[in-house]
């Protein structure tokens, strides 16, 4: 998934049904961008039923009931940059003990000075998105003139605040062939991982057009013969096949499962929609994920705890023998389980099969594709 620092625990022996590893939590919908692919149809101007400061900290000191160890928060949106009490909340978390990362807008509120401010917080890494490897093919997705030169000028002073740096892409058919120069773009730019964000359609992204079952497979060879020699991790977000790509590519080479469970790959080891991930919205919903709108109540009504612990939701994405179709009779499951969000997205049924996935499972009919 999309662990932006070093130092979350390690998914070996991580209880999943006890906390999350990474809570997401859209601190706004407010944005200056226009991103095609925006899960939240960001707005221009902030919610005035965004949790408010004191609402936003109360939640935060929920999340110590998870105990040890602590989940990892991440800021997102939106843009966390149009918050006024950012500073504020990222101090809070910090000494709480919680792990804080920010994802936000390139957009000319994120200065130098924001950088410093915030790494003095205790913001631990920063998250980045280039959609394309020139400002032609990134802006057009971001919808703003401009905003690949503002990234890649926030990128220089994040190197300058010793900030860990995340950078994300979005694969589509739209960026397939331009993944290759996006890599070498990312070499240049010493950061820490590579996070490749699979289309799931939702928000705007349902304008979008995705891969091919097969043409994801391909990426995530690719991917994983890139990991091999990249001087970052790589990672797939919606996209947990990759993991099963990996540990192929793994055994070919003659390494162990548990060589693979402790490299790059096994930090996400297991990990899926509302299977180590929670996210909360501006508002307050919790959700299993960003990309699954799947609501099980809301921090100001329900501790956040007690809807990942019990919820029905969470209990049945924790169980992979409740997965249906393809993915249900997968000997990956466990490793992999499909992307919960992409089964809702096409199926309605957040338990179905991975439409993105083109394995067949061990003992399957001949030419089984996935379906609800």
């Amino acid at each position: 998934m999309r662990t932006m620092t070093p130092g979350v625990a390690a998914t070996e022996g991580y209880r999943f049904d006890r906390a999350p590893r990474m809570i997401y939590w859209e601190m706004t919908r407010a944005c200056d961008l226009a991103c095609r692919h925006c899960r939240a149809e960001a707005i221009a101007q902030r919610d005035p039923l965004e949790l408010r400061t004191e609402e936003a900290l109360a939640m935060l000191r929920s999340f110590l009931d998870f105990g040890e160890p602590l989940p990892h928060l991440v800021c997102t949106g939106g843009d966390p940059l149009k918050r006024p009490d950012l500073l504020e909340i990222v101090r809070a978390g910090t000494a709480l003990g919680l792990g804080v990362s920010l994802a936000p807008s390139a957009t000319a509120n994120l200065t130098r000075e924001v950088i410093v401010e915030l790494r003095a917080a205790g913001m631990q890494s920063m998250s980045l998105s280039l959609d394309g490897s020139t400002a032609e093919r990134h802006d057009r997705f971001r919808g703003v003139d401009g905003t690949f030169e503002t990234t890649l000028r926030a990128a220089g002073w994040v190197r300058e605040a010793e900030v860990p740096l995340q950078l994300n892409t979005l694969v589509t058919a739209e960026t397939l062939q331009d993944l290759p120069a996006l890599y070498a773009l990312a070499g240049s730019l010493e950061i820490m991982r590579w996070s490749l964000f699979f289309l799931v359609p939702v928000g705007r992204g349902k304008a979008l057009p995705e891969l091919t079952a097969a043409e994801a497979e391909a990426v995530m060879r690719w991917l994983v013969a890139r990991s091999t020699e990249a001087p970052f991790a790589i990672a797939a977000t919606e996209a947990p096949h990759f993991r099963r790509v990996a540990l192929a590519e793994a055994h070919a080479r003659g390494q162990t499962a548990q060589a693979v469970r402790r490299g790059a790959i096994g930090r996400g080891f297991g990990v899926r929609d509302g299977n180590g991930v929670m996210f909360i919205s501006h508002r307050g919903e919790v959700t299993p994920a960003g990309f699954l709108p799947v609501v099980t109540g809301n921090v100001r009504q329900r501790s956040a705890v007690e809807l990942y612990r019990s919820h029905e939701v969470f209990v049945a994405l924790r169980d992979a023998g409740r997965l249906r179709g393809k993915c249900g009779r997968c000997e990956y499951r466990e490793l992999c389980g499909g992307s919960r969000a992409r089964a809702f997205a096409h199926f309605g049924d957040y338990l179905a099969s991975d439409p993105l996935c083109a394995y067949i499972p061990e003992g399957g009919p001949e030419g089984l594709r996935a379906t609800a």
